[in-house]
């Protein structure tokens, strides 16, 4: 096998990278209108998510690692406000939105155990 950063180690890191692909899927329904706009914001909300996450994994100090996994929270809750407006304005079903808002809430509990893993060694 060949070498593995310690961010591919991450179950949650390979979870936000699905969330990624879900999201560009669902993308497609937006109106073209959107795309520099709502689906632009939306797309680097979830990118940003498992960026953070790997980032984080570089830094030598737990306090900064956490702080990069905060960061990968909020991203996540920017990405789930950008989905309730996106529902707002009718590009997105009540379904879609459930979709997501249970996948956010489970990445977001173990975003939160890294980071408390984080904090407590």
């Amino acid at each position: 096998m060949s070498y593995q950063y310690s961010f591919e180690k991450l179950t949650v890191w390979r979870e936000s990278r699905k969330l990624v692909i879900l999201t560009y899927e669902l993308l497609k329904k937006f109106p073209k209108e959107e795309l520099y706009s709502l689906v632009s914001q939306i797309k680097r909300a979830a990118i940003s998510v498992s960026a953070n996450l790997a980032e984080g994994s570089t830094r030598t100090t737990n306090k900064d690692q956490a702080h990069f996994t905060t960061l990968s929270f909020g991203s996540l809750i920017e990405l789930m406000n950008h989905l309730y407006i996106s529902f707002d304005l009718g590009y997105i079903t009540e379904e879609d939105l459930n979709i997501f808002k249970d996948k956010i809430y489970n990445l977001s509990n173990q975003i939160n155990a890294l980071r408390n893993s984080q904090l407590n060694k």
